[in-house]
């Protein structure tokens, strides 16, 4: 692949953990940033992750080969009028937003539909900015690719190769899958843990024992609604449509449960659970279920040939016995790269104590 000249407009967790992979993987490219404090572009530079700060809305970005537009979904929109004007014939505008639905609407009102490949990797966490950006967060992360309906073959399997090349897993559909399918498995889970943590609010006891009496599992299952409330009301606003079809069928089924547990329906009840216990423990994580107890650690590594073998060698030296292994692939609010489970809370602390002196990247969650 020919050198290219790459430009980001807003560099915060994921758009500096791109530049950080483009210059780890291409060295030879030309990266160029723009962002909302000064600050993070003087850090950029003074790492070497980018070449040249830009202002808002500047020129330089016409010599650009790609555009990656990494600011919050709706500033993203604001920048296409000005893109439009100035890209060279070749150029290929992208986002890194979680909703794809709006932004191709805007890309087809401005006449950019030749120019524009949405993308969202699936990879990040609750943690923002620059500072927490790494050259390794794409790898083995799906990689959402959106296509508008314009753009030539040959951009497009460029793209792809580009996406490829830093480590991430390509998947390419169009925007309204894209939404469809995120709507229903990021988007309600946000949802559904806000209002379940708000039915818990509403219905605990003036001593809060609900909020006492707590269990793993409630933890498990409502982690994520600790998440931005700014974010996810942009992602909300953004992704109405789709947000509204799969709420549908989510509360249709809250209500047909209400109806079993009314009737004292034992047969249907079961249907239910085993419906659901089937179709979980067939997603390639799953474990005896989400109210089981986990004893997890999420270890940052890079995908490099015997990084996998290293820890689980050196865990093993130490009589620490592994229950399951993998890599995570849509990282999206999650900490690490390696998921690793063991069987117990003593072996997973005496692991954690371990990695970290050996200077691993851990993240435990309690």
């Amino acid at each position: 692949m020919a050198a290219l000249n790459i430009g980001f407009i807003g560099l915060g967790l994921i758009g500096g953990s791109i530049a950080r992979a483009l210059r780890k993987f291409h060295p030879d490219y030309t990266l160029m940033a723009s962002a909302h404090s000064r600050a993070t572009l003087e850090e950029a530079l003074g790492q070497g992750v980018i070449q040249e700060a830009c202002r808002e809305f500047d020129p330089k970005f016409s010599e650009c080969d790609y555009i990656f537009l990494c600011a919050p979904v709706q500033t993203n929109l604001t920048y296409l009028s000005f893109l439009r004007e100035i890209i060279k014939p070749g150029c290929v505008i992208t986002d890194v937003g979680s909703v794809k639905g709006e932004i191709h609407r805007e890309v087809e009102k401005l006449g950019l539909t030749g120019n524009f490949i949405g993308g969202h990797p699936m990879a990040g966490s609750e943690k923002t900015g620059f500072q927490n950006s790494t050259d390794y967060l794409l790898e083995n992360a799906y990689y959402v690719v959106t296509p508008a309906e314009d753009v030539p073959l040959s951009r497009v399997s460029g793209y792809v190769e580009l996406v490829s090349s830093l480590g991430a897993i390509p998947v390419v559909l169009t925007p309204e899958e894209h939404d469809y399918i995120v709507a229903a498995v990021s988007h309600l889970p946000h949802i559904a843990a806000s209002c379940l943590v708000g039915a818990l609010a509403k219905l605990d006891t003036p001593e809060e024992r609900m909020k006492l009496l707590a269990a793993g599992g409630f933890r498990d299952i409502t982690r994520i609604a600790s998440s931005s409330p700014v974010m996810w009301e942009q992602i909300c606003l953004s992704n109405r449509e789709q947000i509204s079809k799969v709420l549908d069928e989510y509360i249709r089924l809250l209500f047909q449960a209400k109806y079993l547990v009314e009737k004292g329906d034992g047969p249907g009840l079961n249907q239910l659970f085993s419906s659901a216990k089937n179709y979980r423990d067939s997603l390639s994580d799953a474990t005896s279920g989400p109210t089981a107890r986990e004893f997890v650690l999420y270890c940052d590594i890079y995908d490099e040939a015997g990084g996998i073998a290293t820890i689980t060698t050196l865990l093993a030296m130490n009589g620490i016995n592994i229950k399951n292994i993998g890599i995570l692939h849509n990282r999206e609010f999650e900490d690490g790269v390696l998921r690793i489970e063991f069987y117990d809370t003593e072996a997973c602390q005496k692991a954690l104590r371990i990695l970290n002196d050996r200077n691993y990247t851990v993240h435990r969650r309690d």
